[in-house]
């Protein structure tokens, strides 16, 4: 009998599949202005639970699991695989709606997790540029080709 994964242990796991998918599918100064993957992975990797990807990977988890028979594993691989670029794309849209709510012409705020909001370091508008540009990179992530997750 196979020994289940706590949902802690999963919850560890499935966290850092996802920053390191993010990782991957986030532009890079190298493809795109550096202001821009600056503002970008500035406010991904700014800290959080990921909370909504992983509920995103449970569920594909749980749907590949089978009914009383045969090989959890492969299933469940393949659907966890399958399901990387749209838990990405629903960070990335958490994301944003948090960057949009510290706009000044919104809430203002000046801190988010601890940490000053993404166009405070510069004191620019890059947190503007760098998520009007991540919105179509959000479009684009439950389209991605399993083969790069």
């Amino acid at each position: 009998m196979a020994v289940r994964e706590s949902f802690a242990d999963f919850m560890q796991r499935a966290r850092a599949q996802v920053d390191e998918a993010l990782d991957r599918f986030l532009p890079t100064a190298a493809v795109c202005p550096g202001v821009v993957s600056e503002a970008m992975r500035y406010s991904v990797f700014a800290g959080g639970k990921r909370l909504r990807p992983i509920l995103t990977l449970a569920a594909a988890d749980a749907a590949a699991a089978p009914h009383g028979h045969g090989s959890r594993d492969a299933g469940r691989i393949d659907a966890l695989r399958l399901a990387l670029p749209a838990a990405c794309a629903i960070e990335l849209i958490h994301t944003y709606s948090l960057i949009h709510d510290d706009l000044p012409a919104m809430d203002n705020d000046s801190f988010r997790r601890g940490r000053p909001t993404s166009f405070k370091p510069s004191e620019k508008r890059q947190d503007q540029v760098g998520w009007s540009a991540a919105r179509s990179s959000i479009f684009k992530q439950p389209g991605r080709c399993p083969a790069r997750c």
